[in-house]
């Protein structure tokens, strides 16, 4: 399986959109519409090398101060919303 290796920026979420979040049980930040800003993206072809990856991004002072996250994304297989190759069917 392939990942993405990906350090971003953290937005800062005003008090009342945090209490709308709250109070509407819904969701303060939707990646899928509106992604945190990139700063780096590195890919890797297995599990152990993609956390290797993520550790040493982790080190940077931005990250470890809190105003960048590193994340770690499966590209492919199955639960990801994507049927798998012998899924398809046709």
């Amino acid at each position: 399986m392939r990942f993405l290796i990906v350090r971003t920026d953290i937005r800062a979420a005003a008090d009342a959109d945090i209490a709308a979040a709250w109070t509407c049980g819904g969701r303060l930040r939707d990646e899928t519409t509106a992604p945190e800003p990139r700063r780096q993206v590195v890919h890797a072809e297995e599990r152990d090398a993609a956390l290797l990856l993520a550790r040493a991004l982790a080190a940077v002072g931005a990250v470890r101060s809190g105003r960048q996250r590193v994340k770690v994304l499966p590209l492919d297989g199955p639960g990801r919303g994507r049927p798998a190759p012998d899924d398809r069917g046709g």
